[in-house]
């Protein structure tokens, strides 16, 4: 009786959806015959069966049970099916170089088949035997249609340039498929950033980010106001569908309640936009840092003369202040295990290295030692006021001389305590790194940075609750880690190191951050 009440425990956990010619009577018996279970099949993950039955929706164990019926699926010859749907950015180059890279390290040969110019399937064979074990299908559309995939019961995980939405969220609770805000419901697969560009030709070099939404809602018109020519600015943009573009809305249009201007030419690929930029003197648009293409990137730039460079090392920190993660949803349902180990896989050190070949910013750790903080440092003393604010660049460089800023950042959302994407992923990164012993003997600071807005003792006091926070974050999802092999402490500095003008909302929340450094 064992195996039918843990059937029954285990039915508190969700199965992926099967396909409708899977809903038919079967019949589950013990190995001895003593107990049987029939009901309708629901789904079989080639490990775990969920059938629907007198006693409710049950989860059982296919290594302690005989299946009987037309339906029962074969346990030798199983393939694990998974399908993705989403984002063409992530889904075009990204997912098949690590699906080919994962099969090559797991002894597995890979085909692809097209079907059309937005779906192909990899079918994964074990190489020694060339059996199949496995089909992964891709939609590579945009990022609403994944996540209307998943709500249709169509895809199993969701390729996304943006956060799910509100409503996306319920829909998926009502659906079965848990709460999608959950920190295991999402992850960040890698790192890109969204970049204002123009043509090579034209001779405007930085721009602020108040200007970026003020040539989007129309505010600038003429270029000839931003250091250019006197020639109408012609916007290029992706189409409303894409992640780029509710990316945009997110990030910059939300907060100033506007909207980007009819007249902006859409497009339906990212690198297209970076093209049609390229070949237009009077072009402007918003692409990602991976497909610049020809077109110049422009520095963002402030009032205060700080500069900030889209570039690997400041995407991964989150120092520039329009970094994009690119996410995996996946729902409260079981995958098959090849589908799991290769999500497992994602989050690898070989993995990594895949995507920085692909183009994409990785989130391998890295350790930036002091002597490379030169432009930060400068940038502090400059805007250092007064002998308080000099003593305390004076103790940060003392303690900090020795040691190594780590390039997990941390930062929040706009107006909430609440850690932002990238930084709730970097959480269960750095957790799981401290559960591997990355860091045992060593000392982990967790350090407190805060805008320059109100009284210096008071952001040093919300900079050190920042830090505290994060640390206890991060903690708490170590759980398997043994704490007593790392020193890891707090500490805060507050406005002492600004990474950006304090004079707009921008600058502010790219100043307020906690940072990890390594001794």
């Amino acid at each position: 009786m064992y195996w039918l009440r843990a059937a029954t425990l285990a039915a508190l956990f969700f199965l992926f959806q099967p396909p409708a010619a899977l809903a038919e009577d079967i019949t589950l018996r013990s190995r001895d015959g003593g107990v049987e279970l029939s009901g309708t099949l629901l789904g079989f993950d080639g490990e775990f069966y969920r059938i629907r039955t007198q006693y409710g929706e049950l989860t059982v164990d296919g290594s302690g049970v005989l299946c009987e019926g037309f339906a029962c699926p074969s346990l030798t010859d199983y393939v694990a099916e998974l399908t993705v749907s989403g984002s063409a950015t992530i889904g075009r180059v990204l997912m098949p170089a690590l699906v080919e890279s994962f099969a090559l390290r797991n002894g597995l040969s890979t085909k692809r088949v097209k079907q059309d110019d937005s779906q192909f399937t990899y079918i994964l064979s074990d190489t020694k035997s060339g059996k199949t074990v496995g089909r992964f299908a891709f939609r590579v559309t945009n990022t609403d249609r994944g996540f209307a995939d998943l709500l249709a019961d169509d895809a199993d995980i969701v390729m996304a340039l943006r956060e799910i939405r509100p409503s996306e969220v319920q829909q998926a609770r009502a659906a079965g498929l848990g709460d999608m805000t959950h920190p295991n419901r999402s992850r960040v697969l890698a790192l890109d950033a969204i970049v204002p560009v123009v043509a090579p030709q034209n001779p405007v070099d930085s721009i602020t980010l108040d200007e970026v939404v003020d040539i989007l809602t129309g505010a600038h018109r003429s270029w000839r106001g931003l250091g250019g020519v006197d020639a109408p600015i012609t916007i290029h943009l992706r189409d409303t569908a894409a992640g780029l573009t509710q990316a945009v809305e997110d990030r910059l249009l939300n907060r100033v309640r506007g909207k980007a201007r009819a007249a902006a030419q859409r497009h339906d690929q990212t690198s297209a936009v970076s093209q049609a930029v390229a070949g237009d003197p009077f072009g402007f648009g918003l692409t990602f840092h991976s497909q610049i293409d020809n077109s110049k990137p422009l520095i963002l730039t402030g009032p205060c003369g700080f500069q900030l460079r889209a570039a690997r090392r400041t995407i991964k920190t989150e120092d520039y202040p329009l970094t994009a993660p690119m996410f995996l949803y996946i729902p409260a349902r079981r995958l098959p295990a090849l589908a799991r180990d290769f999500l497992a896989f994602t989050r690898s050190a070989p993995a990594q290295i895949v995507i920085r070949r692909a183009g994409f910013v990785d989130q391998a750790p890295e350790e930036v030692p002091m002597d490379l903080q030169g432009d930060r440092m400068a940038n502090a003393i400059l805007v250092a006021n007064g002998r308080e604010d000099l003593d305390r660049l004076k103790r940060m460089t003392r303690s900090l001389s020795d040691m190594r800023r780590l390039t997990t950042s941390f930062r929040f959302e706009a107006g909430s305590t609440r850690l932002d994407a990238q930084s709730r992923s970097n959480v269960q990164q750095l957790a799981r790194a401290l559960e591997a012993g990355a860091y045992d003997g060593r000392r982990v600071v967790f350090i407190g940075f805060s805008d320059g807005d109100g009284p210096a003792s008071a952001n040093l006091r919300i900079a050190r609750k920042r830090a505290e926070t994060v640390r206890k974050a991060v903690l708490d999802a170590a759980e398997t880690a043994d704490l007593a092999r790392v020193d890891i402490q707090i500490d805060a500095y507050g406005e002492a190191m600004p990474m950006a003008c304090d004079d707009s909302a921008w600058g502010r929340q790219v100043n307020r951050r906690v940072e990890v450094w390594l001794e």
